[in-house]
């Protein structure tokens, strides 16, 4: 699955923000549904440091009404958590009937995170695929709608934006030394990664690989993915929303007709021949040569004339 991802997926920035306004108020109004049917809904979101979970994050909350949906921060097991079982405190999280619940980062922590950091025993991350499928299975037997995005980006796309990031004094606190210890076991991570996606990605909550280095892509990406899902767990006629091909499509000839645009004058200009050009300027300027004093009081007669009768 992470393997057949194609990082250089892309959408030009202006039909992107064109599709995104349609797909918020396409969610609203889902959101409204699935209030009405009382059915809870999980959006889940793991993926790399500063693949953007947080960005996608507000796109997603913007239009929706926030009495309906809550966004939960995952950190570390506080002191009391540890007391109990591991799944306990995402329990004590999961939304009522009619509400979501979106995820940055989630228990999934347990095989990614813990398991690479040897925070975990060895059997205890084994077995806590088991222990995440029969979780969700019993969530999605009460009616959960499960939407869970892994966000991707390459190693060394990691790099650049931590580079960008720390070189700026307003964001180089959101690159810890945590962050750069991850960056070095990337392959690690990679590796953990995929056998999070191949033991719980199941019928009932399956995983998406979302194509991150395009912030647009990866927006889009993450509507249309949630939407779709939405429209067929709650039967709902699907929206007529354009698709990527269309999108892409509609980039290439606003490029295409602004290309052209550029061209125009320099093609006026040449006429498409030398000699021509040099004739054309010969003749303008012996057409441009400079009206007499007479003339040019005649002319202002006849203008001040044409604004009196205007008048």
């Amino acid at each position: 699955m992470l393997d057949e991802v194609d990082l250089r997926l892309a959408l030009p920035k202006r039909a992107a923000k064109q599709a995104l306004a349609a797909q918020m108020d396409r969610l609203y109004e889902l959101q409204r549904v699935v209030f009405d049917r009382k059915l809870p809904v999980i959006i889940l979101f793991e993926g790399w440091d500063a693949a953007g979970k947080g960005t996608v994050i507000r796109a997603l909350t913007e239009r929706l009404d926030p009495r309906g949906f809550k966004v939960l921060a995952t950190q570390a097991p506080r002191t009391h958590e540890q007391q109990k079982p591991w799944l306990w405190r995402f329990w004590m999280e999961i939304p009522r009937r009619g509400q979501i619940a979106i995820f940055d980062r989630s228990w999934y922590g347990r095989v990614i995170i813990e398991r690479v950091e040897g925070l975990t025993p060895i059997p205890d991350w084994i077995r806590a695929y088991e222990e995440i499928n029969g979780f969700e299975r019993t969530l999605a037997d009460d009616g959960t709608i499960f939407c869970k995005f892994w966000l991707h980006i390459d190693k060394a796309e990691q790099l650049r934006r931590f580079i960008k990031l720390t070189g700026n004094p307003a964001t180089a606190w959101q690159v810890t030394a945590e962050d750069w210890d991850r960056h070095q076991k990337y392959d690690e991570y990679a590796a953990a990664l995929r056998d999070m996606l191949a033991s719980t990605s199941t019928a009932v909550a399956p995983w998406d690989v979302v194509p991150s280095t395009d912030i647009n892509y990866k927006t889009w990406h993450v509507f249309a993915t949630i939407i779709r899902r939405l429209e067929t767990a709650l039967d709902e006629t699907p929206a007529s929303l354009p698709t990527y091909a269309e999108l892409s499509a509609l980039g290439q000839g606003k490029k295409a007709s602004k290309h052209r645009r550029k061209q125009a004058p320099a093609a006026a200009e040449s006429g498409g021949d030398g000699d021509q050009v040099v004739a054309s300027k010969s003749k303008s300027k012996s057409k441009s040569k400079p009206k007499s004093k007479s003339k040019r009081k005649q002319a202002a007669a006849a203008e001040s004339a044409a604004e009196e009768s205007a008048a």
